[in-house]
């Protein structure tokens, strides 16, 4: 099962990188060089500062969604979850990061659905102890290890 390590971010710092806007997977245009603009993570990206957090990824249950072991995901605690989104829950006094399967609801369970099929599903009862803590908003990838 892939685990999830939170950890709190702080906004109050203001980080400005220099954006190439519409990059593109052919050829670079030598008119590229002279784009000015700039990406603020804390503006751009960020959309509820007082319930975003930071979570390291540990385990490959969702490498098939593009998260792989050591990526951080960036979760809001303050959006609602629906079905499909990719969510970090508690359970069993862990945190895991998965697909929430909310179709069998009515049938007295949910899914936390892993992307990798060595993985089968969490299935999610009234009666356990489980919440989805957050939903994951964005996540950032290290390339190059």
């Amino acid at each position: 099962m892939t685990k999830i390590h939170i950890l709190e971010g702080d906004f109050s710092i203001s980080l400005s990188l220099k954006l190439a806007p519409g990059i593109k997977a052919g050829f670079p245009s030598p008119a590229d060089d002279y784009i000015q603009d700039t990406l603020d993570f804390n503006k751009d990206l960020i959309r509820h500062p007082e319930a975003t957090f930071y979570g390291k990824v540990d385990g490959d249950s969702m490498i098939e969604a593009g998260i792989s072991d050591g990526d951080i995901a960036v979760i809001d605690r303050s959006l609602e979850p629906q079905d499909g989104d990719i969510v970090v829950g508690y359970i069993n006094e862990e945190f895991t990061i998965k697909f929430l399967d909310l179709k069998h609801k009515k049938d007295g369970y949910i899914e936390l659905k892993p992307a990798n099929p060595k993985y089968k599903p969490i299935r999610i009862y009234e009666n356990d102890d489980f919440n989805v803590w957050g939903v994951v908003v964005w996540t950032i990838k290290n390339w190059k290890k």
